[in-house]
């Protein structure tokens, strides 16, 4: 009489293990909807893309002779360069734009944060 015992016990106990296992793959399952859902915004690639472009565009500048980089700050969204700071002068500032537009994955550049300085005259 042991036995159906046993057997009610080994049955249970197979059917607990085969549920419990499976709560992993559902988890798996809810975290890839959740990068999926994630992914339509932004990938990682992108943003990793504007990272580039930003470091580019700043060591384009530190490098170029006749731009004071420091005064000049350099932010990407989605291949579009904003430049905000300070110029010494017009042509300056012009120059600053061209080496921007000139960097690979440019898409444009928004320099109207970038003033002229006065006390260059």
């Amino acid at each position: 009489m042991r036995t159906p015992n046993l057997f009610r016990k080994t049955l249970i106990a197979a059917g607990l293990v085969a549920a419990f296992s499976a709560v992993p793959f559902a988890q798996v399952a809810a975290q890839d909807a959740a990068m999926q859902k994630q992914s339509d915004n932004q990938t990682v690639p992108d943003k990793t893309a504007d990272a580039w472009i930003t470091t580019k565009v700043k060591s384009e500048l530190a490098t170029t002779k006749g731009i004071k980089s420091t005064d000049i700050s350099v932010n990407t969204t989605d291949g579009v360069v904003a430049l905000t700071g300070t110029a010494t002068s017009s042509m300056e500032k012009a120059k600053v734009e061209q080496i921007a537009k000139k960097v690979k994955g440019v898409k444009s550049v928004d320099a109207s944060g970038l003033t002229v300085s006065d006390t260059a005259k």
